[in-house]
């Protein structure tokens, strides 16, 4: 009998389990913004792997936002009455371009705990600055412990701050990143305020290394473990990577995983993605990892009734025969967690509805669990054997021992019955999954034939465009050929196209030396050609180089004269005519009386012998004739007609000078040298008899003009006349 115990023990437990694994939680916020998360997911014992389905990268152009940011501290009627920061991110590359202090007299409106922390990353805390955040708002919680944190708490929260129409007519500026909702822009706007939106970041869809991907099929291959998802964006992110990276099976156990999200908002957006396990968690690390801890709870309950059950009949002393049925109809009426699209913990906003319909269902669930489970309670004890094998009388414990057997025959057959009753159950709720895995199989099965359909299709119409190449190919191979014949034609006379080829670079090198009279770059082009004649023989082709040569000597040997200079100089002296005087306008310096400083006349007179009274007239009569003579000036002017001219008339005998000047500049770029000698000659002349010639700008204009006539004598330049007549024999075959 000692041995019985032992047996039914080591009969339930069976074989050894696997060591527990840690509950896996993915966090798909983005990058080095999780680690208060982690910390906490860490002490609560679960393992935590960073999925990011969001990067945030600053944005292309930062020109507004420095714009924007500048406008905080402009005077009280023009600058903003608001500023409003939609998340963390914004706070951080908005506060990343301000270049000094927040202004004190401007309010900052925030959604959430999290911005609020990071305003005090950055300084910005109450009381010194007014912040205004759902929290702080009277108004917007619906319960004292469990406010909303959402645009419509936050604009509540702003309304209670201003009054109704305390941001009419004022500027509110919002900084956001690309995109996002409106609805806080549209309800500030209806309320009369003028909302000015900026972008501080941008949001980026990151594309996960191969050992993340890695790690995501490991959890869903079996491993218990629940997805922590921030943003509405995040979820349609995750739908787009999934459809490209997992497989059919992968995606349907992604979609039954349960997932954690702060925000009816963004739990409503997985649910029409699919997802079927949500719990709405509420905003906050530490709400999130208790939502995390109820999930994975409800997951181990029947696993450990189950555990708790086999050692209540170990205690009691089942034996062997007993405790095996029991304990494998046990482990085979385990189920899985129950299906529940609603949030774990109801938030205090949730209608009371709601709530009870949640707690029906868990309560359901539990009963479920029960019955798939029959507790040991419902049995009755196995009642020792020592006081029975003491009774002296035999027959009445005859008696005693059928009646026990009958009722151990009983509770047998009554386990035995609920345990084929549950795996019925069972069996039924397996074919109803293997039914709707059916149908979505089936569903995918429609959805790939349409699209081999597609491709079938477009198989044919790539077959149809190669026919069309190779037709296209067939015609470029022939029109190959006729190049090749052609250029075998032309590659015959080679002679002939060279020569061709000469004459023409002999004739544009003749036409720009005529033109431009650049010889520098006319003998370039001798050259050129000498050189390409060089690789043919013949006794037409010497001659042909020897006019080049000859060209080329003729080139060499002519001056170079600097005709953009010296057109400068005659802009220069066009530019001072207007300037110059006329011979009736020079300047005449105001006579001044003058005398010499009167003598001693007692010493002349003694020195000289003469009177005093004497010297003295003398004395005066000098003085009165010195300044008598200084008030006169005497000039000579050979030619009246300059002292004659009227001011209207001066201005025509300018714009004459001028005409002949441009003319001479005309005369020297076209290099028609007499033309051009005759235009600066007369306006010398000119110059010479109708200017003062005293003056110094006078003398520099007649000075620029004298440079010019003198180096005008090497304007001609030679021509090419000899190399392009021996051209020309050589092809009418003399």
């Amino acid at each position: 009998m000692a041995s019985t115990p032992g047996s039914a023990h080591s009969s339930a437990q069976g074989p050894a389990q696997p060591p527990t694994q840690r509950p896996a939680v993915v966090v798909t916020r983005p990058l080095g913004q999780s680690a208060a998360l982690l910390a906490l997911l860490e002490r609560a014992g679960f393992e935590s792997i960073e999925f990011p389905l969001i990067d945030i990268g600053p944005v292309t152009d930062a020109a507004p936002l420095h714009a924007a940011l500048g406008e905080l501290y402009a005077p009280a009627p023009l600058g903003f009455a608001l500023v409003v920061f939609v998340s963390p991110n914004a706070i951080d590359h908005a506060f990343a371009a301000l270049n000094s202090a927040w202004p004190l007299q401007i309010p900052i409106g925030v959604v959430g705990p999290g911005s609020v922390a990071a305003l005090g990353r950055q300084g910005v805390t109450a009381p010194v600055y007014t912040i205004i955040s759902p929290a702080t708002g009277a108004t917007v919680t619906e319960t004292p412990t469990d406010p909303r944190y959402d645009s419509e708490a936050l604009y509540a929260a702003i309304e209670a701050h201003f009054g109704l129409d305390g941001l009419k007519n004022k500027r509110v500026l919002i900084v956001r990143g690309d995109g996002g909702r409106e609805w806080l822009a549209d309800a500030l706007s209806a309320a009369g305020a003028n909302v000015e939106k900026v972008a501080a970041y941008r949001r980026i869809v990151p594309e996960p290394s191969m050992r993340d991907w890695e790690r995501i099929h490991a959890l869903l291959a079996g491993v218990p473990h629940a997805w922590l998802l921030t943003s509405s964006e995040g979820v349609r992110n995750l739908e787009e990577l999934a459809r490209e990276h997992l497989t059919v099976d992968e995606t349907i156990t992604l979609k039954r995983a349960p997932l954690v999200s702060p925000h009816p908002r963004i739990a409503e957006a997985a649910r029409q993605a699919g997802f079927d396990r949500i719990t709405v968690s509420g905003a906050g690390d530490e709400r999130i990892v208790q939502a995390l801890g109820g999930i994975f709870a409800k997951q181990q309950e029947p696993e450990q009734q189950s555990d708790a059950q086999v050692a209540k009949a170990q205690e009691h002393g089942y034996k062997a025969s007993t405790a095996a049925p029991f304990s494998q109809s046990s482990q085979t009426n385990q189920e899985p967690a129950p299906t529940d699209s609603r949030p774990a913990s109801t938030p205090a906003h949730q209608p009371a509805q709601s709530r009870m319909t949640d707690s029906n269902d868990s309560s359901k669930t539990a009963s479920q669990s029960a019955t798939s489970t029959p507790p040991p309670a419902s049995n009755p004890p196995n009642t020792p054997f020592t006081p029975y094998e003491s009774q002296p009388p035999k027959q009445r414990g005859g008696g005693a021992g059928t009646a026990l057997l009958w009722l151990v025959l009983l509770i047998v057959v009554v386990v035995a019955g609920v345990g084929g009753f549950m795996l019925n159950r069972k069996f039924d709720q397996r074919d109803a999954q293997f039914a709707q895995r059916l149908q979505t199989n089936d569903t995918q099965t429609a959805a790939l034939r349409a699209q081999a359909d597609q491709a079938a299709s477009s198989v044919s119409a790539i077959n149809t465009q190669i026919i069309q190449f190779q037709g296209k190919l067939t015609d470029a191979q022939a029109q190959s050929q006729a190049l090749q014949q052609q250029y075998q034609d032309l590659a015959s006379n080679r002679d002939d196209w060279t020569l061709a080829e000469v004459e023409q670079i002999l004739s544009s090198a003749s036409q720009q030396l005529q033109l431009t009279g650049n010889v520098q770059l006319a003998l370039f082009a001798l050259q050129s050609a000498d050189t390409r004649l060089a690789a043919t023989t013949g006794p037409q082709i010497v001659t042909i180089r020897k006019a080049i040569a000859q060209d080329m000597d003729k080139l060499r040997a002519t001056p170079s004269t600097d005709l953009t200079g010296l057109a400068i100089k005659l802009d220069t002296a066009i530019d001072q005519i207007d300037s110059l005087p006329l011979a009736g306008e020079a300047p005449i310096t105001p006579a001044t009386a003058h005398a010499d400083t009167p003598r001693d006349t007692a010493a002349i007179a003694a020195k000289t012998g003469q009177p005093v009274w004497r010297v003295w007239l003398e004395q005066i009569a000098s003085g009165i004739g010195q300044q008598l003579s200084s008030l006169v000036t005497v000039r000579r002017i050979d030619n009246a007609d300059a002292m004659l001219a009227s001011p209207d008339q001066g201005y025509f005998v300018r714009e004459n000078v001028k005409l002949r000047l441009l003319s001479a500049r005309l005369s020297l770029l076209s290099r028609s040298e007499p033309a051009l000698k005759s235009d600066l000659h007369a306006a010398d002349t000119a110059l010479g008899r109708y200017f003062d010639q005293s003056s110094g700008k006078v003398k520099a204009v007649r000075t620029l003009l004298q440079q010019v006539d003198q180096a005008s004598l090497a304007v001609t330049v030679p021509d090419l006349n000899a190399s392009l007549a021996a051209v020309h024999q050589f092809k009418r075959g003399g």
